[in-house]
């Protein structure tokens, strides 16, 4: 397929599978792994749940693992910009899969409690974080700059099938098996990320880099300071993810307000993902778009809309406008269901565009020497936005199930708005000029 025939169609670039044989393997582990992590994500919300039966329980999951995630993210950034990248992503990989193989064993024991949860949620959120990170800074050298744009829109493919399937998946085997078969099809899947790894070239950083210590964390840091269209999208996903994550309400959502318990919350979870997988599909002239700082709020003020009728459809639910009559786990309002995943999905291709824009811009503009640390930094907004959520959406939800969505969907685009009406450079970022 020639340059020509890629930017005219719509459908993805495969360009970087074809042509960078490391990024392909790498590719498939990762879809691999993620899909045994987004069965144990799942497990251990709906295992919460009913160890609880609280919805801030579930949520102080994520906010409980904010802070050493955000130590991961910056550490784990500073030693892929000092060691082989591929050491890193192996070394974190193994933390990450020993403390899933843990939960597993103590699910099949009997042993594990609300404290197992949490603790070994947050040491695989962390190990998570330095991998992802490590990850990403590998890209531009494993497929060039000129199919950076590709390569961001297959790790939404990735992203899209793993949470697509893993949710729903996670949810019936909940449902069917209990906890323990579903941490350990999780341990098996992850084994896959370690031959992608393996089989990599080595991966030092180029330039001069800093020796690791908390110096090397500072200057990376510091580079946020001369890098405004870099420090503009990280403020914007973290609005985005703040006022617009109401994960931590789908169990009760499933309970309680629209029936069906374990399998509608995966439902919910994996229209997400079908949103993100549908617009990478066809994410082929994204590489094309050159005002990509518009392009990223565009798509962020189009997430926040997406959120808010998504609450106005829990609202309905509330008040009982569709006339489905009684609403349990044997009886879900199926209507409002359908009209959730539908919200949910818009959500998730808003959230998948931005995020390709987003991941382009921070390849493409920054040096590699400093871009494992801008690229930890990046986790920790990513990450970290979506555990700041969760503390707002766990809060709120002590009102209604539907007042986090709802007023979050507003939030959203009102900052937004605001903050390009104001963000001059950030505005005429052009991608053939890629500046920090």
């Amino acid at each position: 397929m020639s340059e020509t025939t890629t930017r005219r169609s719509h459908f993805v670039d495969l360009r970087p599978l074809r042509e960078s044989p490391a990024f392909a393997r790498l590719w498939v582990g990762t879809l691999l792994g993620g899909l045994g992590s987004q069965l144990t994500i799942t497990a251990v919300m709906l295992h919460m749940y009913a160890l609880t039966e609280s919805t801030f329980a579930v949520s102080m999951i994520a906010v409980a693992g904010l802070v050493p995630m955000i130590v991961a993210g910056l550490y784990g950034g500073m030693l892929a910009d000092h060691f082989d990248r591929r050491i890193v992503a192996l070394t974190a990989a193994t933390i990450g899969w020993t403390s899933t193989l843990l939960l597993a064993v103590l699910a099949w024991t009997g042993h594990i409690d609300v404290w197992w949860l949490y603790g070994l949620s947050i040491v695989n959120s962390a190990a998570s974080t330095v991998a992802g990170a490590t990850k990403m800074a590998m890209t531009p050298k494993l497929v060039g700059t000129h199919l950076i744009a590709a390569a961001a829109a297959l790790t939404g493919i990735t992203s899209g099938v793993m949470v697509l399937v893993g949710p729903a998946i996670g949810g019936v085997l909940v449902a069917l098996f209990s906890y323990p078969i579903t941490y350990t099809i999780d341990a098996v899947l992850t084994l896959s990320l370690f031959l992608g790894l393996a089989t990599l070239p080595r991966l030092r950083p180029e330039g001069q880099t800093e020796q690791p210590g908390l110096r090397s964390i500072a200057d990376g840091l510091a580079f946020l300071k001369v890098a405004p269209n870099i420090r503009m999208q990280f403020i914007l996903d973290v609005v985005a993810m703040t006022f617009g994550h109401p994960i931590a309400l789908f169990p009760a959502i499933g309970v309680v307000l629209l029936g069906g318990g374990e399998v509608t919350s995966g439902l919910l979870m994996a229209a997400i993902a079908a949103g993100v997988l549908v617009s990478s599909l066809f994410s082929g002239r994204i590489g094309t778009v050159r005002r990509q700082g518009v392009g990223i709020a565009r798509a962020i003020q189009a997430f926040g809309l997406a959120t808010g009728l998504f609450g106005l459809v829990l609202l309905a639910a509330a008040l009982g406008w569709s006339g489905a009559g009684r609403i349990d786990e044997a009886h879900p309002d199926i209507l409002l269901i359908v009209l959730a995943c539908v919200c949910l999905a818009f959500t998730g291709a808003a959230d998948n565009i931005s995020s390709i824009f987003r991941q382009t811009m921070l390849q493409a503009a920054v040096p590699d020497a400093v871009r494992g640390r801008l690229q930890g930094i990046f986790m920790v907004v990513v990450a970290g936005g979506p555990r700041i959520g969760a503390l707002y959406t766990g809060i709120l939800a002590g009102i209604a199930l539907w007042v986090p969505p709802l007023v979050g969907g507003v939030v959203i685009i009102a900052i937004v708005a605001t903050i390009l009406r104001f963000a001059h450079g950030f505005r005429a970022y052009d991608a053939e000029h890629p500046t920090p």
